[in-house]
């Protein structure tokens, strides 16, 4: 027979792991989203540098997640303005945890729809980094964006592509020339095909000029 004071112990035990489970929620998600390896086949720096970021400059990292690239877009930027947005609260409460720490005036969280990233103002980027797919409608979407970008503005675009054997199982990419059909149906033309990721297409696009 089990004593009551062994019951309260188990009933504790239970209560404090389920306290662990809901606090780390937001965390495991995170773990989930970036893995465990991330930095060797992403080449977070090289990525940064190819987007040749300036000082001052004010860039939406657009599904941000729990913040991989964000804090490093807010490094390159200096003094700018880094908008982490998403529509995972979750994952933007701790980006925003995360900021008051590390970069108070420069990263700023927005809460996006899904058909709109709701952006407070122009940016000189959009970044995106394994989002594409899981947008809706694209050409609609990145057709409304083009208002969110500073003249002369681009829009860098991250996604997995066929090379990603497990993205691929679980249908989470989007072939290179389906991104660039798209983006010139929204209004684009490609700027620069970044050809160094060896699982993901790297494609930066400017507005195309109305002649």
């Amino acid at each position: 027979m089990i004593s009551t004071a062994n019951k309260t112990a188990r009933a504790l035990k239970f209560f404090f792991l389920a306290a662990l489970l809901a606090a780390g929620c937001a965390r495991l998600k995170q773990c989930a989203y970036e893995g465990f390896s991330r930095d060797q086949w992403q080449q977070p720096d090289k990525v940064i540098a190819a987007l040749g970021l300036k000082p001052g400059d004010t860039v939406a990292d657009l599904g941000s997640g729990g913040g991989y690239f964000t804090f490093r877009l807010a490094h390159a930027v200096v003094k700018g303005k880094v908008y982490a947005v998403d529509v995972d609260r979750d994952m933007l409460a701790l980006v925003a945890e995360r900021a008051k720490k590390e970069a108070p005036s420069i990263v700023e969280t927005v809460v996006a729809k899904p058909n709109d990233p709701v952006l407070p103002g122009t940016v000189d980027l959009v970044f995106t980094s394994n989002t594409y797919h899981h947008l809706d409608n694209r050409v609609a979407y990145f057709t409304n964006l083009r208002k969110y970008l500073h003249p002369g503005g681009r829009v860098a675009i991250i996604d997995f592509d066929r090379r990603a054997w497990i993205e691929g199982l679980l249908r989470h990419y989007t072939p290179s020339e389906f991104i660039q059909r798209e983006m010139e149906q929204a209004g684009y033309v490609l700027q620069k095909n970044n050809d160094f990721l060896d699982r993901q297409s790297f494609l930066i696009f400017a507005v195309k000029e109305n002649k």
